[in-house]
């Protein structure tokens, strides 16, 4: 098994995607839109309630952007070794309920973990018609085995939680099918569903998407700093440390300076699942 350390730098073909009314909506009840309240979060759970224009969150954003590269093509190893390590994103304007967009990915690095490689991988989604951004995507995975090839091990973070309380913290539960709920959306991996291929891969059952407890954090992160509104989120990026099981609750603290938010999310045990976030806003 190894890594086709070949796509290095090698831009995808071209692909569009396209995404329908009930693809926002679908994703905002599988990130826990209206799971408490069904009345709070109507903007993005419904298309037709009086008074009321649909949006689209965020964070759908990482959805709509993929597509240019498939995990197979990476190389040959064992998909339940693969992990979501890193995920982040800039909207270049808010996402409309239905939409299409023409997606370019690029592998921008491979990096020698010791007993894991990470891959770093950036995609643009741009309007097909008139060739502006809409998206810049950037993710990682991580892929346990797949290390000690002799690379680079990769640039070094310097986040750092401020040395101070939270300005904000918001907690959201989860719900047990949540997982089931999200795959929904597109992402059908079977770690997230199948005992038995949790299992091969380490759980004691099956975990939720990452993705999903990122969709969470960015509900949150626009609630709390950006009034709920859409267009005044820009970015946001973070790395996923930890697993969650559906029906666990997940805690986001927040330090806010200026347009920027740093950013955590936690269980109510303290175990950090989301870490290193940073946020940016508009005006």
């Amino acid at each position: 098994m190894a890594l086709n350390h070949d796509l290095i730098g090698v831009e995808s073909e071209p692909v569009e995607k396209s995404w329908t009314s009930k693809d926002t909506l679908l994703y905002a009840v599988g990130v826990g839109a209206g799971l408490d309240d069904p009345t709070a979060e109507l903007a993005f759970t419904t298309e037709n309630s009086a008074g009321v224009e649909q949006r689209v969150l965020p964070t759908f954003a990482v959805l709509a952007s993929q597509g240019g590269r498939r995990s197979t093509e990476l190389g040959d190893f064992d998909t339940a070794m693969l992990v979501h390590a890193e995920q982040g994103f800039e909207l270049h304007r808010p996402l409309a309920p239905a939409g299409t967009v023409r997606i370019t990915s690029t592998v921008t690095g491979m990096y020698d973990k010791g007993s894991a490689a990470l891959v770093v991988i950036e995609s643009r989604a741009v309007d097909p018609e008139s060739g502006d951004p809409v998206i810049t995507s950037r993710s990682s995975v991580f892929i346990r085995g797949e290390g000690g090839f002799g690379g680079s091990r990769g640039p070094a973070s310097d986040w750092k939680a401020p040395e101070r309380s939270p300005d904000h913290q918001v907690t959201y539960r989860t719900r047990p099918e949540q997982a089931l709920l999200y795959r929904l959306s597109g992402d059908r991996n079977p770690l997230h569903s199948d005992p038995v291929f949790a299992a091969r891969a380490g759980f004691p059952r099956p975990i939720l998407h990452g993705l999903c407890t990122y969709g969470f954090t960015g509900r949150a992160l626009l609630h709390t700093l950006a009034d709920s509104d859409p267009a005044r989120f820009a970015a946001m990026s973070a790395r996923f440390s930890a697993p969650v099981f559906p029906g666990e609750s997940l805690t986001v603290s927040m330090w806010v300076d200026g347009d920027t938010a740093l950013f955590r999310t936690a269980k109510d045990d303290g175990t950090i699942v989301i870490d290193r976030g940073t946020a940016r806003f508009r005006p």
